[in-house]
């Protein structure tokens, strides 16, 4: 198939990429940016110039495709409400390209919205419409596009990671290099469900090649990582103290991911595992911590 992939050029994207073309698919490559254009052409694909904020690239892209996977996303947390309000027109445009066709259209969502309620382990098989977190929008479109009879499937991420980027974890990484403390919250058991990127882009392309409309695939190699852990990983890593901090102390030191780290995000992926025979071979996110690709502090 040609498949429309959007964030052509990005973590995950740039892996998938190379996962389609190399089961024998063809792809054109969203990308915002000259640099971009080069790279995915030099990868072997076409190259599409466009933005989530263009919808008219968007739904030119689509149309000439056969199917499309749909990655980008944009992750300044600053901006996380609009930026979800973005990803959800870009999720009904995508879909009213392919409005009467039978044609795959693969979303990319988070496994908080498989919770019944918040911090329970999320399933497959639950959508929670009412979930606070913004991004439950973008669930919300494509949930819209299923009941129109749309061929729309969901992959929803937990901590994606490598030795490069890990999620949510990333922004820890940089706060304990900033700060010069690693630090989780004291007499917190919270975990995160987390999945290598290699995993995870292999997943993207079967959920692509299943094409069974409505089902939601979680991304998630372990159903949750302690938070302590994590910083204490991390703490080795970069040769900084790890810190217990009060509840009080917490808000001010996370900043703005004060309202993920207080939170507990796990999730199964047994059903994915039996519906897609989907295996997970990749590094486990402690042994990518421990092997980050930069200096100690």
């Amino acid at each position: 198939m040609k498949i429309f992939l959007t964030g052509a050029t990005g973590f995950i994207g740039s892996g998938l990429l190379s996962e389609l073309m190399g089961a024998g698919h063809t792809v054109l490559g969203l990308t915002r940016s000259d640099a971009g254009m080069q790279r995915l052409r030099a990868a072997g694909a076409e190259a599409h110039r466009g933005d989530l904020e263009d919808l008219n690239s968007l739904r030119a892209g689509a149309e000439v495709c056969d199917g499309v996977i749909h990655t980008a996303f944009d992750h300044n947390f600053a901006n996380y409400a609009d930026n979800c309000r973005k990803d959800r027109q870009a999720i009904e445009t995508l879909g009213a390209a392919f409005k009467g066709s039978n044609r795959p259209l693969v979303i990319t969502s988070t496994t908080l919205f498989g919770e019944t309620v918040p911090g329970q382990g999320a399933d497959e098989d639950t959508f929670n419409a009412e979930h606070t977190n913004p991004r439950v929008g973008s669930e919300i479109a494509a949930q819209t596009l299923i009941e129109r009879g749309m061929n729309v499937s969901l992959v929803r991420l937990s901590q994606i990671h490598d030795t490069y980027r890990q999620g949510l974890i990333t922004f820890l990484i940089e706060l304990a290099r900033q700060t010069g403390q690693s630090a989780y919250i004291e007499n917190s058991a919270n975990r995160w469900s987390a999945a290598h990127v290699s995993d995870t882009v292999n997943l993207f392309r079967l959920a692509l090649e299943k094409q069974v409309a409505g089902a939601r695939y979680h991304a998630t190699a372990e159903e949750g990582v302690s938070l302590k852990s994590i910083a204490e990983e991390i703490g080795r890593r970069l040769g900084v103290p790890v810190t217990a901090l009060s509840a009080n102390d917490a808000a001010a030191h996370y900043g703005w991911l004060i309202g993920f780290v207080t939170k507990n995000m796990i999730a199964s992926s047994q059903k994915t595992q039996e519906r897609l025979n989907w295996r997970n071979n990749g590094p486990k996110l402690l042994t990518d911590i421990a092997n980050l690709s930069f200096k100690p502090v």
